[in-house]
């Protein structure tokens, strides 16, 4: 089902920021998944005792970045307590930190930390959206809930019409990528530095996800997280931003 928001300004020449602007007030009303309604809800009631005098954002999270991007990262769906609570994905959490370094070091992000929506921090050339746009028990969304879903984020993609490259975190946004702008066949398999063509001249990255999980037991360290995006600046013919080259 394509979402009205998107209906209108597909294959027009109106501003994208308009289009998901509209799309993203769409998103952050859904009702559509009861279990994830309810836990979402549910944790921005209970909250984390260190985030107590925080009023929990508690929706679905769209997602955000530059509406001209070439560049697609695909996550897996908001933190209970990052995005589900600032109302922006990979916002407040660990997570999140690794990533907005990464992005700032290989010169997609204007600053290397992002704690709130309003913190300042902007993407360039780069968009960041979640399969899944509510906060699941566990991160872990059921088949129906993740097809559930997936209207948005095919609306979303026909709305940035320039990517070029699409960076997967995790074996999850990896298939997601695969279903929405394949078919590839054979499948591709997912590893870490995985690369694909697809279908219009793009180009699928793999990456592990910048889960805790990865990244405090060394099997995603900072240099793999960059190689992906530095390749990614390869792949769109992007040079080195300027006091950056030294990183690599």
């Amino acid at each position: 089902m394509r979402s009205s928001a998107a209906a209108g300004t597909v294959g027009a020449a109106a501003d994208p920021r308009a289009g998901l602007d509209a799309l993203n007030r769409e998103v952050i009303q859904c009702r559509r998944c009861p279990r994830l309604v309810a836990w979402r809800e549910q944790v921005a009631r209970e909250k984390r005792a260190a985030f107590r005098d925080q009023t929990y954002w508690g929706r679905p999270v769209p997602g955000f970045g530059d509406p001209h991007a070439r560049m697609l990262i695909l996550g897996l769906a908001p933190a209970a307590h990052g995005g589900n609570r600032t109302g922006r994905i990979f916002t407040g959490d660990r997570s999140g930190d690794w990533l907005f370094a990464s992005l700032y070091r290989t010169g997609f992000a204007n600053q290397p930390t992002s704690v709130s929506r309003d913190d300042g921090l902007a993407l360039t050339g780069c968009y960041i959206a979640a399969p899944v746009k509510c906060a699941p028990p566990d991160n872990k969304p059921t088949v129906t809930e993740r097809d559930t879903c997936a209207s948005w984020l095919t609306a979303e993609l026909a709305l940035l019409q320039g990517l070029r490259v699409v960076v997967a975190l995790g074996s999850f946004a990896w298939d997601t990528a695969l279903r929405h702008l394949g078919p590839v066949r054979p499948k591709p398999r997912f590893a870490h530095a995985a690369e694909a063509a697809l279908p219009g001249d793009r180009v699928l990255l793999g990456s592990y996800h910048v889960s805790q999980q990865n990244t405090q037991t060394g099997r995603l360290t900072e240099s793999m997280l960059d190689g992906v995006f530095w390749r990614a600046r390869e792949l769109l013919g992007l040079g080195a931003t300027a006091g950056q080259e030294g990183q690599r």
